[in-house]
């Protein structure tokens, strides 16, 4: 059968035994180099995907696609006929009316400022998904009339609660009393508590009925605005405004993308800075190929020569050498994507199992957004990964492939 020499002869000095164990020696390094490079590139990326992911949802269960609003920073009198007007959007999924307000809650043992928000809770069933994060009570128990409160985990604990607790909720605006100018404040009843997974919201959220919120700020049949769950959470910004224009600009519309555009900034930012750091990883190894041909091109001058003799042209000797470093590379590459895949899908149980035998707690709750290490294998993060470890590999067996293509049999040879 036919083999083309370069190709041949490359493969050969790859698998052959050489006299000079050290050159093996760091071809080896080189390949292991590479894949260890590729494997915690392709996990960091993957852990990355994974969180950005997981924020992302856990942010907009309770945040939403967009959000209308007063553009004086008013109530909204008419919002009756707004959700009349969005529902009937073909980009609009969901939308609940809403009255937010900053407030403090003063509990038996402590005070904690909070963002309390009022909601109909069938209507922001629609929108976020804060049925699904009770951990104690229900949110059907929000009914107007009774005063009830549902708090975040973190909350509840600060203030030292329990459901049928008593919290009062202070707010900023004042009433005015036989005693003089008094802050507005209402006693409540824990009758749930809720937990996302995040510090900001299971430590300073609180969710009470629509009427009694509206009664408390005295926004009479007015609410803080509407909030909307669109088709499409990547297309928010398009459809926001399209629903801006429709309902004649005469509301504020800002979408999720707006609303936290400087923290998942930077999470794009913080990914692509991380890929970068380690892909100079994966470039190190990759020229280690480099010292390692160098190596192996001094070692086989003689074997060079009498190719050069037989006829071969610079051009083969150079492939031969190509050959040899890509096969390197190609070997690492593909031993680099098969385990840091392999790793990336199974991350969390096996961070679990650590976490279990050495009893330790990697992501602390308190302190991070979440508290799981999640994983997302993006395929075409692997597949870049992947072409530019090998294009590095191909790139670094250049120089010495060269110089092995100018060595001059004479020379090689004088000494042998």
């Amino acid at each position: 059968m036919f083999h083309p020499i370069p190709l041949y002869i490359g493969l050969r000095y790859t698998r052959a035994k050489r006299r000079n164990h050290f050159i093996s020696f760091i071809s080896l390094i080189s390949m292991l180099g590479i894949m260890l490079g590729i494997m915690a590139l392709i996990v960091v990326l993957s852990v990355m995907n994974g969180f950005h992911q997981e924020i992302r949802e856990r942010i907009l269960s309770m945040a939403s696609h967009a959000t209308l609003s007063d553009p004086n920073g008013g109530g909204m009198a008419d919002w009756r006929e707004v959700l009349e007007k969005v529902r009937a959007h073909p980009d609009v999924v969901g939308a609940a009316p809403f009255v937010e307000v900053q407030a403090m809650l003063v509990g038996p043992s402590n005070v904690s400022g909070a963002l309390v928000r009022g909601i109909v809770p069938v209507e922001e069933d629609q929108v976020a998904e804060l049925r699904r994060d009770m951990v104690h009570g229900s949110v059907d128990d929000l009914k107007a009339g009774d005063f009830n409160i549902v708090l975040g985990r973190d909350l509840a604990q600060f203030l030292g609660v329990v459901p049928g607790d008593k919290v009062t909720v202070v707010t900023p605006q004042v009433s005015a009393t036989p005693v003089g100018v008094m802050p507005r404040l209402k006693r409540f009843t824990v009758s749930g508590v809720f937990s996302v997974g995040m510090a900001d919201y299971d430590r300073s959220a609180a969710f009470i009925q629509l009427d009694d919120a509206a009664k408390l700020m005295a926004f009479g049949d007015a609410v803080s605005g509407v909030r909307l769950k669109l088709t499409d959470m990547w297309e928010a910004p398009r459809q926001a405004r399209e629903i801006a224009y429709d309902l004649g600009g005469l509301y504020r519309l800002v979408d999720w993308t707006q609303v936290h555009a400087n923290f998942f900034r930077a999470l794009a930012i913080e990914k692509r800075m991380m890929s970068v750091i380690l892909s100079l990883i994966v470039a190190v190894a990759a020229f280690n190929i480099v010292s390692a041909l160098v190596m192996a091109v001094t070692d086989k001058r003689a074997d060079i020569a009498v190719l050069r003799t037989l006829g071969a042209s610079p051009l083969s000797v150079m492939g031969i050498f190509i050959v040899q470093g890509t096969a390197i590379g190609l070997i690492g590459t593909l031993l680099g994507v098969v385990t840091g895949v392999l790793l990336a899908l199974n991350l969390e149980p096996i961070i679990v199992g650590i976490e279990t035998l050495f009893g330790v707690r990697f992501l602390d709750p308190s302190i991070y957004y979440i508290s799981e290490l999640p994983s997302d294998v993006h395929w075409q993060d692997v597949v870049v990964i992947a072409v530019s470890a090998f294009v590095m590999s191909i790139v670094a067996t250049l120089y010495p492939a060269w110089r092995a293509a100018n060595t001059q049999p004479a020379e090689a040879l004088r000494y042998e």
